[in-house]
């Protein structure tokens, strides 16, 4: 596998890195999770950034030319996603659709909805989120019990799905539904495009420890669903499920990681530790080297996935080892920033006298979340242990 960007690959960086800083808005939403925040303008905002980013060419650069991307290979996307952390961009609130929603559409979807549904995901027209989880049915997703009820042309859904990151703002959801309640668990399962408007459809906040407030739950009460709206055959979502998954597990695992171990040096340079400071203690050099070698580690997985995708092959396993990695690693540096600042972890986010505005004690509290969700990290063991290695079932 040959590791070295081409000098065309390096060139589109350059024109890419000259527009975001010309472009990437300044104050308000850098740096920000626009589906963190309830805040109305905040999220139009959000969607103008993707907008203007859509129009200067760099969103799904790999998606195919009638549905709006550019048919590019895979490196371009990779080197767009490296440079928008380094300029510290604000995230997509239309990531959801771009990165899983879409990718599945174009897999499984009819050309009546690749035409209706792929243009308005890029340009943040329509926001999705994601109905999997249920109260009920976390890890074991095939166990979900949302009801969706053949009526004429229409499913009607009852039920309700938690952990629903940007339902809040969500103009549409895609569905894991129950259609055949006597079928074995991993059949009778059936994906669904629902309308987030439609009557019966209730968004509840859960509020996190952090105060972040972009997790909802989303209750179903007779909503009636066009059978339209199917992905792929009645009964047999599980496969498309399956794929979203994938596209989910493979995207980008190491994006910010480096970023926070550059954090993590800057503080270790401010705190002082027995009359010098920390980064003069050899251990903690050692820990941040071994968090950013891990980071490289990561990163060339990373590499290893869109290498498949340039042969034209799906998302591997790398997808479940990146996600493992990557969240165990956040988890590593978070702890270790706060044994560094002692006393001074204790302040929250903002809070007067915290070093870095409090931001390291909200990492903190945020780093267990991605251990968990997109398939928690012992789920990730079991792919990896029983699909890869092939190790027998304990």
């Amino acid at each position: 596998m040959d590791l070295e960007f081409r000098p065309e690959e390096e060139q589109f960086r350059k024109k890419l890195r000259q527009w975001l800083e010309e472009n990437v808005p300044l104050s308000g939403l850098r740096g920000a999770d626009p589906n963190a925040t309830r805040d109305k303008a905040a999220i139009e905002k959000a969607r103008a950034w993707q907008r203007r980013l859509y129009d200067g060419g760099y969103v799904a650069l790999a998606w195919p030319k009638k549905y709006g991307g550019q048919e590019l290979d895979p490196v371009r996307q990779s080197i767009v996603n490296e440079e928008m952390v380094r300029a510290r961009a604000p995230g997509l609130v239309g990531g959801m659709g771009i990165s899983m929603l879409g990718p599945t559409l174009i897999s499984w979807g009819s050309d009546e909805q690749k035409r209706r549904y792929l243009p308005k995901i890029l340009t943040a027209e329509e926001i999705w989120c994601q109905g999997y989880s249920e109260p009920n049915s976390g890890s074991d997703l095939a166990s979900v019990q949302t009801r969706a009820v053949e009526e004429g042309d229409y499913f009607v859904v009852n039920g309700s799905k938690i952990w629903t990151s940007a339902a809040h703002h969500a103009d549409w959801i895609f569905l894991l539904t129950r259609t055949d309640t006597e079928a074995p668990k991993h059949k009778g399962i059936t994906y669904l495009l629902v309308d987030m408007k439609t009557p019966g459809v209730e968004v509840r906040p859960l509020v996190q420890m952090t105060g972040a407030r972009g997790f909802n739950q989303v209750f179903f009460e007779d909503v009636r669903v066009p059978k339209a709206n199917i992905v792929g055959q009645k009964n047999q979502g599980w496969q498309v499920a399956i794929t979203t998954l994938m596209f989910e597990r493979s995207g980008g695992h190491d994006r910010g990681l480096m970023r926070q171990v550059h954090d993590l040096t800057a503080l270790a340079k401010r705190l002082p530790r027995n009359g010098r400071s920390a980064w003069d203690d050899t251990t903690v050099r050692q820990r941040v080297a071994q968090f950013a070698m891990e980071v490289e580690a990561i990163k060339y997985t990373g590499l290893r996935n869109l290498t498949r995708q340039l042969k034209g092959l799906p998302p591997g396993p790398e997808g479940s080892m990146m996600k493992l990695c990557a969240t165990e690693l956040g988890l590593k540096i978070a702890t270790f920033a706060m044994e560094l600042l002692g006393p001074y972890s204790q302040f929250e986010h903002g809070a007067a006298f915290a070093m870095d505005q409090g931001t390291w004690s909200h990492r903190m509290l945020a780093a267990r979340g991605p251990t968990i969700y997109a398939g928690t990290n012992q789920i990730q063991h079991n792919i990896i242990g029983e699909r890869v290695l092939g190790l027998p079932k304990g």
